[in-house]
């Protein structure tokens, strides 16, 4: 099986959360770390954290999440940095290969999971990936019942525009100029979908 990157993008402002939402109590743990467990717990993924707050870049070290650190301001930053340092790390890796013959695989595609979706299930990650190795020219989305969210997968054919999106955009614009290859895959629970924007919006999918 190809490698699929996942970017997990962790470097949002939570400005109406009123402060690092990422570190917020959720279940007797930091947030940001339902997420992580749940994406170095699927198989096939190669994940790195892009985030400007260092307290989640030591989290991820701690799990053996590779962390990139950034202070560039827009949606399309943290896009373009996270995807070129995987290009970057594998690109490294099939030059190392002793064996010519036995060049390291290249990122077939790319998954970019928000850091605040706590209820993500390893479940629904899989199948997004094995939706994405079926029909590798769309864009594999998670949804449930019609509703599309995140997180969202992109083959390598996307990679260019992903890495020159325009300032402030994210993968949102390649979604709407392409909205004839975006495929919804079922999450396996509704719950899933739903991000941590506000504390009220923490301290309903704690209860859940």
């Amino acid at each position: 099986m190809k490698p699929v990157g996942c970017v997990i993008m962790a470097s949002g402002l939570g400005q109406r959360f009123g402060g690092n939402k990422l570190l917020a109590d959720f279940g007797g743990k930091p947030l940001v770390s339902r997420l992580l467990e749940t994406v170095i717990d699927t198989p096939g993924l190669f994940p790195l954290t892009v985030t400007r707050y260092e307290e989640v870049a030591k989290l991820c070290r701690e799990m053996g999440i590779a962390v990139l650190c950034h202070d560039l301001p827009y949606r399309n930053d943290t896009i373009r940095l996270g995807l070129q340092a995987l290009l970057d790390r594998f690109s490294c890796r099939e030059q190392q290969q002793a064996a010519p013959s036995a060049p390291y695989p290249r990122l077939c595609g790319c998954l970019f999971c928000p850091a605040d979706q706590p209820l993500l299930r390893r479940d629904s990650l899989c199948a997004l990936t094995e939706a994405f190795f079926r029909h590798s020219d769309k864009i594999c989305r998670l949804g449930y019942d019609g509703r599309a969210a995140s997180p969202v997968l992109f083959g390598h054919q996307f990679f260019p525009e992903l890495l020159t999106l325009p300032q402030g955009a994210g993968g949102s614009y390649l979604i709407k100029k392409y909205p004839a290859q975006v495929m919804l895959v079922p999450a396996r629970d509704p719950y899933e979908l739903y991000d941590v924007d506000t504390p009220e919006e923490l301290k309903f999918l704690s209860k859940l």
